[in-house]
């Protein structure tokens, strides 16, 4: 799409006409985000999110629906069969997941060459639904080192970020907890995942910084946020103990988190992802919401 005159000019006209179009409907939708935030009584400088597998006898219709009225920008860990629906209420899935599960990722040497024939079909498809971040996992350690595991993931993923930086599309490794809920998974904690993003050297490669998780694993979670958010695209909430709620019945001030992850300039989404244990899920989740709205 060069400039030129005769058809180079035409296709230059055209490209800067989407350009033009592209930018404009961005705009729009930030605008339109902004006014649904303020509608819903948000302060707006949180991108609020939920995880659709904390509420499985609620249809994605129903969340869509419920979670547009509370002021969610996304729904997320979902894969390509329901981002129509997401766009249809106007929502986002602002971490994708179709492509491999928690034990088995980057640490094997012998998953890269699948695991890159997966992603070179799944971040297409997602850029074109206009998806940001898709995740990934480390696999668990079955014995092997956690120098092995940084090798062996970085060589994997380095092989994965021409086509990320290609397609405009980061790569988000989660941490979890490998003490309650993920026994041996590798990569648990932040220092772990933050010495890997420096190892894979790309900005389309950065962690998904789960912080219900890494209280279990590590604490110090203000702290780490000031320190390393420049490696977190994204976060997860949850209450410790026990992954509930996130209100007074728990250990973390996510007030106090929230405002640290505004303060370190961090545009991206928040998701709730923790399992109700009141009656009413969406009570909880609404109240999550408005606890993380600062």
């Amino acid at each position: 799409m060069k400039q030129s005159i005769t058809r180079r000019s035409a296709l230059g006209q055209l490209a800067v006409g989407a350009a033009a179009t592209a930018v404009t409907a961005n705009l729009g939708q930030r605008l339109a985000t902004a006014e649904d935030a303020l509608g819903a009584g948000l302060k707006g400088r949180i991108n609020h999110s939920v995880c659709k597998w904390c509420y499985p006898n609620i249809s994605l219709e129903d969340l869509c629906r419920a979670g547009k009225e509370m002021g969610l920008q996304s729904i997320e860990l979902l894969g390509p069969k329901d981002w129509p629906t997401l766009t249809k209420y106007g929502l986002t899935c602002a971490m994708a997941s179709d492509v491999d599960g928690i034990s088995y990722g980057f640490n094997r040497l012998e998953h890269h060459d699948d695991l890159l024939q997966k992603f070179g079909v799944a971040l297409p498809q997602a850029v074109d639904a206009g998806l940001k971040n898709y995740i990934c996992f480390s696999g668990n350690r079955k014995g092997m080192s956690d120098e092995q595991g940084l090798e062996n993931c970085a060589i994997g993923l380095k092989r994965l970020m021409p086509l990320a930086e290609k397609h405009g599309i980061t790569i988000c490794m989660e941490l979890l907890n490998s003490r309650v809920n993920h026994p041996d998974y590798m990569c648990d904690h932040s220092a772990w995942g933050v010495e890997l993003c420096k190892r894979v050297e790309s900005e389309r490669f950065k962690l998904l910084y789960d912080i219900y998780h890494m209280q279990i694993m590590e604490g110090d979670v203000i702290a780490t946020i000031k320190k390393s958010h420049q490696y977190f695209a994204h976060y997860h909430t949850g209450g410790v103990p026990g992954r509930n709620e996130i209100d007074d019945t728990q250990e973390l001030n996510y007030p106090a988190i929230m405002k640290a992850i505004v303060e370190s300039g961090f545009k991206g989404h928040v998701a709730q992802e923790f399992i109700p244990k009141r009656t009413d899920v969406l009570a909880s989740l609404k109240q999550g919401v408005h606890i993380c709205d600062v």
